[in-house]
Parts: C-alpha cells; sequence; structure tokens
C-alpha cells in the first residue's frame, strides 16, 4: 500500500487580525497557499505580506450601509403572507407582521397597498375585492369588511427586509449583536443602486491592491429564509432555490414590459406554500426566474469585468446570495467567474460543485466552520463540543464524493483564534489536507473506472437543479437521500426536465431513469404526468430495453379516477389510500434470493415509506416487504426491465442496495463485480491510468473489506482504520 505523503498547496485558510504567529504557523502545517478573511474576523497587515495569495469576501449588496440609510426604498423587499386569522364576527382586523420578526421586516406602504397587496379567504380560496378591505397607515393594519364568520383570511402584503439573513444569522447565533451595526441589503434592480454598487466596487479594488481573489459571496439575492419571533418556530419559511426575495415593485413592472402580462402577490404566497423548490413550478413562475436570472447574469458580470480590469481574479460562493446566480443553467458561464466555492456537509454537494462547467477553479469549503456553535446550536469550538470527531465525520462524508470527481481546492472559514485550544484538531486537518492532495493527484489527467451505463433522474427542474433538492442535506425528502447515496457511487448521472424528455427523449447513454418523490412534488414530476406523450415516450423506451426506477409516488397523479402512478403498468404495480376497499389484492409470495438484495440481509430500512401499494399482476417479484406490503420488486417488461422503492434513507445497506438495483434495472448485473467492494461500509474506486486503487471506510470503526478487480475473478483483502483510506498500486 501507498502511505500518504506531506504535500503542499490547493488549500485556503481563514486568517485573522491579532493573531498572525497562529496564522503563518497553522499556514505551513497544513500547507495553505491562500489565506482569507471570513465573517466576524479580518486580516492585519502583517498576514497580507507573509507572501501568500489573498482571498477576499465581498457582498456588494451590504457592503454600502451608509448609502442604504439614507435610502430607504431602495432595501430589498419580498412578499409575505399574513398567519391565517379566523374571523368571529363581519369586521376583522389582522396585522400583517404578527409572529414574523420585526427585526427583519418592516412594511412597504410606501407603494400603494391597494395596488400591491391582495387579501384572501382561505377557506373558499376567493380574493377579497379592494373595496370590502383597508389598511391604517397609523396601525399598520387591515380591516376587511363584510368577512365571513369561521372563514380564514389571510393578508399577502410587501416588506422591506431592514436586516440582511446571513449577516442577522450569524450575529445572532454568535452573540455578535452588540458588535456590529445592523446590516440590510441593497436591490441593484433600481439604476441608483447598481450605481452605488459600482462606485463602491472601483474604489474597493483600489484601497485592496494585496487582494489576488475577490470572493463574491454570492452575488445579490439571498435564499428565501423568513425569521418568525417565536422562539418554538423561529423560521417559519426557508428554501434554498426560492426567489421569493428579489420581488418588488420594480421588478414586477419590467418583467410585465418584457412578457406582456403581470404577476400579482399570490404568484409568490401561493397560499402560503410560497414558491417551495420541492412543488412542481407554475410556467408564470418559471419565467420570473428567467427574467430575474438574466438580470442577475448582466449585472453580475457588469462587477466580474471590473475584479479583472484591476488585475484580479473573481471567485463565487455558491451558498448565501445565489439565487439567480444558477450554476446549472446554461448562462453561468456568461458571468467570467474564475471559480467557484461550495461549502459541504456531504458527497452530493461536493458534486454539485465540481460537475459545475463555465468555472476553471472548484473550491470546497469543509466543515466543521470555525464559529463556536454548529448550523444547529450545537457546541463546536467551545465547552461540549469536539470538532475533531465533527471533521472526521464530515470529511468521510464528503470524501465519497471527491473520489467520483475532481475537486480544485479545499479550505476551511471563520475564526483561527477559537483553534488554539484544539491542537489535535489542528493535525487532523494536516491529515486531512495531505489527503485530499492524493486523491486530487489521481483525478487530474485520469478518470476513475464507472459502470457501463449512466443514471438519468427525471424530475420537473431537470438540469438546472442537479444534484440538489433544496438547500443542504434534507432527511426524509426521497430524491435528496437517493442522490446522496448516487453521489459515492461508480455511476455516471445525468439530471433532465420533462421538458427534455418531451423535446428530445431520454439523453444518449442513459440506461435507467430514476423518478423518485410523493405525489405532487417537483421530484415526482406532479402535474407534468398529465401529458400522456411522457407516458408513451417512457413506455416505448422501456420496451425498447431501458429500466424504469420508481421511488416512493413515481409517476404519481392526482385527482384522477383509477391509477395513480401513470407508470402503473411498466412498474406492475400502484397505491391507494382506502378508495380500493371493495377490492382484492393480488397474492404474492416475497422472493428470499434475489441480485438486487444480494447484500441485504434483512428487510430494508428505509423509515418512511409510501403504503397500500398493491400488485396488478404476477409478473412483478416482490422482494421485500414492510407492514405486510411490496417494498422493493423488481419486473421484467418486454426488453426493459423496472425497479420499485416503497422509500429511501441514506445509510450503507440502502446505499448497496440501490447500486445493485442499478445494474440489475440496466441489464447489467455481468459487471456489477469489477471494482467491488464486500463490506458495504466501504467503498472503492480504480484509476486506470494510475493504477491505483483507493479504498475508503465510511465508518468510525475499522473495518476489513475484499474488493474484486477488473476482471470479476481475482480480489484484494483490504484493512481500514475508522475513517480511514488506503491506497494500492496495482
Amino acid at each position: 500500500m501507498t502511505a500518504i505523503p506531506e504535500s503542499q498547496g490547493d488549500f485556503t485558510l481563514p486568517g485573522e487580525a491579532g493573531y498572525e504567529d497562529l496564522t503563518l504557523n497553522l499556514a505551513r502545517k497544513w500547507g495553505a497557499d491562500t489565506i482569507r478573511d471570513s465573517d466576524g474576523s479580518r486580516i492585519s497587515p502583517e498576514i497580507t505580506r507573509f507572501g501568500y495569495d489573498i482571498y477576499s469576501t465581498l457582498c456588494l449588496v451590504r457592503s454600502i450601509n451608509e448609502w442604504a440609510k439614507k435610502n430607504p426604498t431602495r432595501l430589498q423587499q419580498n412578499y409575505l403572507m399574513s398567519f391565517p386569522v379566523v374571523a368571529e364576527r363581519a369586521s376583522l382586523t389582522i396585522d400583517p407582521l404578527n409572529r414574523f420578526f420585526r427585526e427583519q421586516f418592516v412594511l412597504n406602504t410606501r407603494d400603494d397597498p391597494k395596488r400591491w397587496w391582495q387579501v384572501f379567504d382561505r377557506t373558499t380560496g376567493e380574493e377579497v375585492p379592494k373595496k370590502q378591505w383597508s389598511f391604517d397607515p397609523k396601525r399598520k393594519t387591515v380591516t376587511i369588511s363584510q368577512a365571513k364568520r369561521w372563514h380564514r383570511y389571510t393578508v399577502n402584503f410587501l416588506v422591506f427586509r431592514i436586516w440582511e439573513e446571513i449577516s442577522m444569522y450569524n450575529q445572532i447565533t454568535n452573540g455578535w449583536a452588540d458588535k456590529e451595526e445592523h446590516k440590510p441589503a441593497v436591490d441593484p434592480i433600481y439604476p441608483d443602486t447598481r450605481k452605488a454598487i459600482l462606485r463602491f466596487l472601483d474604489q474597493w479594488l483600489v484601497e485592496h491592491p494585496e487582494t489576488t481573489v475577490v470572493r463574491f459571496t454570492s452575488m445579490f439575492y439571498n435564499f428565501t429564509w423568513f425569521w418568525g419571533d417565536d422562539p418554538n418556530l423561529r423560521y417559519p419559511y426557508n428554501d434554498w432555490g426560492d426567489y421569493a426575495m428579489t420581488v418588488s415593485p420594480r421588478s414586477l413592472g419590467l418583467f410585465k414590459k418584457e412578457f406582456g402580462y403581470a404577476l400579482c402577490s399570490e404568484d409568490f404566497v401561493n397560499g402560503g406554500l410560497y414558491n417551495n423548490t420541492h412543488n412542481a413550478p407554475s410556467r408564470r413562475y418559471r419565467d420570473y426566474m428567467d427574467f430575474m436570472h438574466r438580470f442577475v447574469v448582466d449585472f453580475g458580470r457588469q462587477c466580474v469585468e471590473r475584479v479583472r480590469r484591476a488585475g484580479k481574479k473573481a471567485f463565487v460562493f455558491y451558498d448565501d446570495h445565489w439565487i439567480g446566480v444558477e450554476p446549472y443553467s446554461e448562462r453561468f458561464a456568461d458571468f467570467g467567474f474564475d471559480g467557484l466555492i461550495k461549502c459541504v456537509f456531504n458527497a452530493f454537494e461536493v458534486r454539485k460543485c465540481a460537475h459545475a462547467e463555465g468555472v476553471k477553479t472548484h473550491e470546497l469549503r469543509l466543515h466543521p466552520y470555525l464559529f463556536p456553535t454548529g448550523l444547529k446550536g450545537e457546541p463546536t469550538f467551545q465547552e461540549g463540543g469536539n470538532p475533531t470527531l465533527d471533521a472526521k465525520n464530515f470529511w468521510i462524508d464528503a470524501r465519497r464524493g471527491i473520489l467520483r470527481a475532481p475537486i480544485d481546492r479545499i479550505g476551511l472559514g471563520g475564526r483561527l483564534s477559537l483553534l488554539e485550544p484544539f491542537p489535535d484538531f489542528c493535525d487532523y486537518i494536516k491529515k486531512l489536507a495531505d489527503e485530499f492532495r492524493l486523491l486530487k493527484s489521481f483525478h487530474a489527467g485520469d478518470r476513475p473506472y464507472t459502470a457501463p451505463f449512466k443514471v438519468g433522474v427525471l424530475t420537473s427542474w431537470g438540469k438546472l437543479r442537479s444534484w440538489i433538492c433544496s438547500g443542504h442535506f434534507a432527511h426524509g425528502v426521497e430524491l435528496n437521500e437517493l442522490i446522496e447515496s448516487l453521489a459515492g457511487m461508480p455511476v455516471d448521472v445525468e439530471f433532465f426536465s420533462f421538458d427534455d424528455l418531451r423535446e428530445k427523449g431520454v439523453p444518449r447513454g442513459v440506461k435507467v431513469v430514476l423518478n423518485a418523490g410523493r405525489a405532487g412534488s417537483a421530484w415526482s414530476g406532479g402535474p407534468e404526468w398529465e401529458d400522456p406523450e411522457v407516458v408513451e415516450i417512457l413506455s416505448g423506451w422501456v420496451a425498447r430495453g431501458g429500466g424504469f426506477f420508481g421511488v416512493g409516488e413515481p409517476s404519481a397523479l392526482e385527482g384522477r379516477p383509477g391509477m395513480r402512478f401513470q407508470m402503473a403498468p411498466v412498474l406492475g404495480l400502484d397505491r391507494e389510500r382506502g378508495e380500493r376497499f371493495g377490492h382484492a389484492r393480488y397474492a404474492y409470495r416475497t422472493e428470499k434470493s434475489h441480485f438486487i438484495t444480494g447484500d441485504l440481509p434483512d428487510g430494508p430500512d428505509f423509515k418512511r415509506h409510501v403504503d397500500g401499494i398493491y400488485l396488478l399482476d404476477g409478473e412483478t417479484r416482490v422482494l421485500a416487504e414492510l407492514a405486510g406490503e411490496p417494498a422493493v420488486t423488481a419486473r421484467s417488461v418486454k426488453k426493459g426491465r423496472s425497479v420499485y422503492f416503497s422509500g429511501f434513507r441514506f445509510n450503507p445497506e440502502n446505499t448497496r442496495l440501490l447500486l445493485r438495483a442499478l445494474y440489475w434495472a440496466a441489464g447489467r448485473e455481468d459487471a456489477y463485480a469489477a471494482w467491488s467492494s464486500s463490506n458495504v461500509r466501504t467503498d472503492c474506486a480504480w484509476f486506470p491510468k494510475k493504477r491505483k486503487l483507493v479504498v475508503i471506510n465510511n465508518d468510525a470503526e475499522p473495518h476489513q473489506t475484499t474488493v474484486t478487480l477488473g476482471d470479476g475473478k481475482r480480489s484484494r483483502k483490504v484493512s481500514l482504520d475508522g475513517h480511514g483510506i488506503a491506497i494500492i498500486d496495482l
């Protein structure tokens, strides 16, 4: 086996003024070639003279605070829906901001509420005529006349956001509230705001000659994050991909001028669901996304060009104000960014960064972040925390993705001074950095072995939401759990939409189409399945030799009598929810032995699974059941095959079950053995040009495994420490 050598470079270290010796010592220890600043800390002139490249973090929309104070109408806005209130009499008064966090929001009363707001009877779903409600500007309340008793009413209303969400979170969570004034975010949709931002950027570039890379965080608009004043409901709504926080009267006016029709508050509020990424998007909303994306690209390119003219590189952080940036859009390359940085907790976030096109450098910001507390308020770099163990666990999850896809750089962020009491953490990061550089060297000029087929993931969003459902790991969302498993597999994956399917058919090279999610979701497809052409294309493709893999409620369509799963004839099963009590169910026996369940001694642990599954006939083979109903099935369909899972959650056993099922659905069981690892808690990758076999342990405990080599016959036994890695020369 090859030992991991000490190495240098490809590492970004957070520096901190006042801790110059610590910064320099850790830069040398970890082999850093770059030093960055972070929220809550800064770099001193002494640090900039160490000779390292300097990353400077820049959030343009919260950088001109004095200008924002003088121009309060240029703050970013959004629509909110008031919490529902039940009418007990004919007159009902609603405080729109009740239960929202008033340090984040103030009502926009400068733009006429009668024009921009809407009031709804949510019991009937009807809008209340404007003549039946009034706004009191002194009390800041809405009064509804002729209300129907016991009906629920809400107000859709515009607000200014007076405290930018990431700054607000960092200050409140880390106890910085008294150290820094509240910073709002300005809206560049207004021409005078753009001029102010560009003036600031030009001056900033002159004042930071030591900066080699401007690290935009991110561009202009944050993902949606509405705060509440109740500690038991601190975040009433949060969604990674919702464009809710880009809305203003000006943006709506410009949209109408370009697209020829007007949007209203309900297009964004959507009955209180907003435009959650998990829900299938309307065409009107997709038009607005396209409009805002083009605006962000056009103005973002102007900012990047200024950075380039100043002789610096421009990187963008794929978090925070990333809305409109859209790294999986065809327009992303038009920004002209030199690099993309993604904070990562797990493997699918690695893949999300690695496969984005249009930049030269792909960099990961690792966890834990160097803050006293983690994202959930848990202790990290303080008493009760164990940051070394956190780093190991985050690394083994991220490493699964790094093994499969090339990453150029890694780094950390936060306050370096917090590390002084944790020398074991500093020692582990050195080991981690060396391990990363070695894996990077294997990817250089080489590509790890992958299965002889491609998997296509069919969703409403398609490529635009590749390697993501919404935000970080949303446990309980079947597709989120599935793509975390896929991210560490030796399988090429392509995301495509129903529009792509109708226009071009199943993508070339795809042998298995995966459709997963709950009925009505963007992931399963929801109303897309109303189109019979979708069923025709997929059914014909399977009959000719393709593989269809459904999880949860694939192809589900609500409200139509008969079959719920539109691909039921291909799957050989469907779901009922109590409406078939008068119908008998087809009897079946669970098969004890099958290729798919070859590594599953017990039944699958899906945690959540869809009930009410019944077979259509005896052609569908039940491989496992849960609560007396089919949970894993397989079926031959003319020249093709189908597989069904009633649910899924990411764990080693289910990941192996999924991999075997993909090989079976593709009809390539014969190729499964090559470069496979017997222990489900380990993974391996073969780099053919480098002649290197990499075996990793995805568990904290030591493990042994047997790796079958490329001929499917010979093998190597490997012993691994907890969190360990082995490099074997062949």
